[in-house]
């Protein structure tokens, strides 16, 4: 039977979903499950060495670390390493596959979706959970077309979404309610929940700020989530 998955995307970069995938992956394999971490699309000159010998997203790496399995190329399908402010080296299942710049990865971007999928379904296979992280910001609805990174993947595999906002940046309500008010209805009915991260001090403070956030979108509130050292 196919492993579950859960997708976990972010209102911006840099609202700390790498390393909630991580501790997920972590908290999951303790509990006995057998996890996969999966990123459809990265984008990082960090690469690690996966178990089939090509590149990977190192946050990919951290996460399958996470779920005490070796790092695979199936875990991030898509690698873009950049080499100029708007061109990129193309990594596809850990073997170079070409490079482009900005505006023709835009445009291109979505020939590889079978391979993404190819590759989420392999972990499936091996994975009771498949744990899921989008790429950037849900909310960048002038790339949504040809998406392989974040609602593009999540409607064609038919997966739910949690979406992820982060405090500490400030604005976390108008990140949140603003993202879904962008999506298309299609996108927005996958997510199903929200998650504010990065809280410091009393979450009792933020009780009502997640009630709003949660009244305006129609997504349950997952909760809040305290800042890692």
């Amino acid at each position: 039977m196919p492993a579950r998955a859960l997708m976990f995307q972010g209102t911006g970069s840099n609202v700390g979903k790498s390393l909630l995938v991580a501790g997920l992956c972590r908290l999951f394999t303790r509990a006995g499950f057998r996890v996969a971490p999966f990123k459809p699309q990265n984008m990082s000159n960090n690469a690690a060495v996966a178990r089939e010998g090509g590149e990977i997203g190192r946050a990919q790496a951290l996460q399958a670390r996470a779920a005490r399995r070796p790092p695979s190329v199936h875990m991030n399908p898509v690698l873009l390493k950049p080499e100029s402010e708007t061109g990129a080296q193309i990594i596809v299942q850990g073997r170079r596959w070409g490079r482009a710049r900005a505006a023709e990865w835009q445009a291109r971007k979505g020939e590889l979706l079978p391979r993404v999928l190819e590759s989420f379904a392999i972990l499936r296979e091996e994975a009771d959970l498949v744990l899921i992280e989008g790429a950037g910001s849900a909310a960048e609805v002038n790339l949504r077309a040809g998406d392989i990174a974040n609602m593009g993947f999540a409607r064609a595999a038919g997966v739910p979404v949690v979406m992820v906002g982060d405090i500490e940046r400030g604005g976390v309500i108008a990140s949140l309610v603003g993202t879904q008010a962008v999506l298309a209805p299609e996108d927005a009915a996958l997510i199903g929940g929200f998650i504010v991260n990065r809280m410091r001090g009393d979450p009792g403070l933020f009780a009502e700020g997640m009630r709003f956030i949660a009244a305006r979108t129609g997504w349950a509130a997952l909760g809040l989530v305290p800042p890692f050292p």
